[in-house]
């Protein structure tokens, strides 16, 4: 039976829910005790009991839930989901023409309506990740309404909680439909990814980072150097590679980084005795680097917001300029640093003072030379800039 639980919002929240503000915190609401089970739709009231908003109960590491609808007599069903994923799927339209990528994202959560949920494309396969138990509570009615608006040959889920903010993941993440190859090979500019849609929480590329590859390829690339740090699959290494760059050294603490990276210069026709590929603490590499003399052309940082070995334990706002400055060391004057980091806790221009701080430390001189923020199929809620997570500077070293 449907039926929605009514919560009062403190007085000193309301003009943030009445401008659209659209993740339901913890601190905003007067009496939580009335909600019990996560996936249960709220009706959110002013102290007068006035309709402001409607939403679910799903706790995750960003709040207690997030608004669905401002329509009071609006319902969250599959008529309702139906909606939102045809919404979200015109949107990115032309997306589905280019045959040059096939992979990227189709619904991004709170910048489409849905927080709490991201759907990705992949060459005809659905992968859905559910970021609270709230919004996978709602999986059957979500399903139904995919399953009503796109034509797929298989669709499968990543669950990402445990009640912890831990990941939680089925044995097997299928779903419906055909069972994709192992691995799949999708498009992006042309490029080629081997991914993985049932090994574990990552498939072996993140997709945000589509403009970002496709330029180091296009206008650095060729005839350059290239470091590439926290390398994961080496997917900026191969875009790299593909540009004309004379060497790639890739470095990654994972074992796993060895093969997946050897698999991506594969797959691209990319001769991988041509490239480095380390496994080893970055920051470890760094002193090594320095011992050596070594410098490079391009040194690409892409951290993980948070990330601890046996030795180190980094934090994208406490230690970004620290790292920073070990990148500054090994890069030839006239080279080029993209730094990178997807930690929503700062803005871009607090990232910008961290370069500023970094060079001023070093006595060095720079110069920015481009900037790149979420693409456009990872549509952003306009009352929610932290959903902007990504931050990209192409930095000139001068001195």
């Amino acid at each position: 039976m449907y039926k929605e639980i009514e919560l009062n919002i403190k007085q000193e929240f309301i003009s943030d829910y009445t401008d659209g503000y659209p993740l339901i915190t913890k601190e905003s609401i007067v009496d939580w005790s009335k909600v019990k089970e996560e996936g249960s739709v709220v009706k959110l009231l002013d102290s007068k009991n006035k309709f402001l908003a409607k939403g679910y109960y799903g706790k995750q590491n960003k709040g207690y839930g997030w608004i669905l609808s401002l329509k009071k007599d609006e319902k969250i069903d599959v008529e309702f989901f139906t909606k939102k994923i045809k919404s979200s799927i015109d949107y990115r339209k032309n997306f589905f023409n280019d045959e040059s990528t096939t992979a990227f994202r189709v619904l991004n959560g709170e910048g489409d309506g849905l927080g709490g949920l991201t759907i990705d494309y992949f060459d005809g396969f659905y992968l859905l990740t559910w970021y609270s138990i709230g919004i996978y509570e709602l999986k059957s009615e979500i399903l139904e309404a995919l399953k009503s608006v796109v034509t797929y040959k298989g669709i499968y889920q990543k669950k990402r909680f445990d009640g912890k903010g831990m990941y939680l993941d089925d044995s097997n993440d299928f779903v419906c439909g055909e069972e994709a190859e192992a691995p799949l090979i999708v498009k992006e500019n042309n490029a080629n990814f081997a991914i993985y849609l049932d090994d574990g929480p990552m498939v072996g590329v993140f997709l945000d980072q589509r403009d970002v590859r496709r330029t180091i390829r296009d206008k650095y690339a060729k005839g350059k150097t290239v470091l590439n740090t926290f390398s994961y699959t080496g997917a900026f290494s191969v875009f790299a590679a593909l540009g004309g760059s004379t060497k790639t050294t890739s470095v990654d603490l994972a074992n796993r980084s060895r093969p997946k990276t050897t698999e991506q210069f594969t797959i691209n026709n990319l001769h991988v005795e041509n490239q480095d590929i380390i496994v080893e603490d970055v920051f470890n590499y760094f002193k090594y680097a320095v011992k050596k003399h070594l410098l490079f052309d391009i040194v690409v940082l892409d951290p993980p917001s948070f990330a601890r070995s046996k030795k180190h334990t980094f934090s994208a706002s406490k230690d970004y300029v620290k790292l920073l400055k070990e990148a500054i060391q090994i890069t030839n004057k006239g080279g080029v640093i993209v730094a990178s980091t997807n930690s929503a806790n700062f803005s871009m221009m607090t990232f910008r003072d961290f370069i500023f701080k970094a060079f001023k430390e070093l006595k060095g001189k720079y110069e920015v030379e481009e900037s790149f923020s979420l693409p456009k199929d990872f549509r952003v809620a306009h009352k929610f800039k932290e959903g902007n997570y990504l931050k990209v500077v192409f930095i000139r070293k001068l001195k």
